[in-house]
């Protein structure tokens, strides 16, 4: 969809990066996020990776739901790292995390040019101001994708179901 935006754009790899619950304290979601997984790399053709990292439980879980650490942190680190080993002519951060701009910056900086090596993607929702990165005192190419392509490419299967 983004490649396509972009004359003689090709897509080369997406990476998803996600929570993993914990197998032993919660194994119904563990298997739902395994079959998850396992559809996502196989719906992508070989282009599609997933990165889970450990979910981290409160001690009070289930009463407080449990949380993604360090995927924010996997996701910058591989995206700066990615374009700075140049494996990708651009790179595009679909996110509207602005803890993830420093990423963006450090791309711009570590590839500065035209055209620009990182762009930045976001869902626009009817009646929604669309938020997307932004990189202050930078041109950063941005797609907002509406909600009609969001839907042409949604998942509505419920995984934890067993199959």
């Amino acid at each position: 969809m983004l490649a396509s935006r972009v004359p003689g754009g090709r897509l080369a790899a997406v990476r998803v990066y996600r929570g993993r619950p914990s197998q032993r304290r919660d194994p119904r979601s563990y298997a739902a996020h395994q079959r998850q997984t396992d559809r996502q790399a196989s719906r992508g053709g070989g282009l599609v990776t997933v990165i889970s990292r450990d979910l981290r439980y409160p001690p009070d879980w289930p009463m407080r739901a449990a949380q993604e650490k360090g995927i924010d942190v996997a996701l910058a680190v591989d995206y700066v790292m990615m374009v700075a080993r140049r494996e990708c002519d651009v790179g595009i951060l679909f996110s509207s995390d602005t803890d993830l701009v420093p990423a963006l910056e450090a791309v711009l900086e570590l590839r500065p040019g035209d055209p620009p090596a990182c762009e930045v993607a976001a869902w626009a929702a009817p009646g929604v101001r669309p938020r997307s990165l932004s990189v202050r005192g930078a041109h950063v190419r941005r797609h907002l994708l509406a909600e009609a392509e969001y839907w042409a490419v949604a998942d509505p299967t419920d995984y934890t179901l067993s199959r």
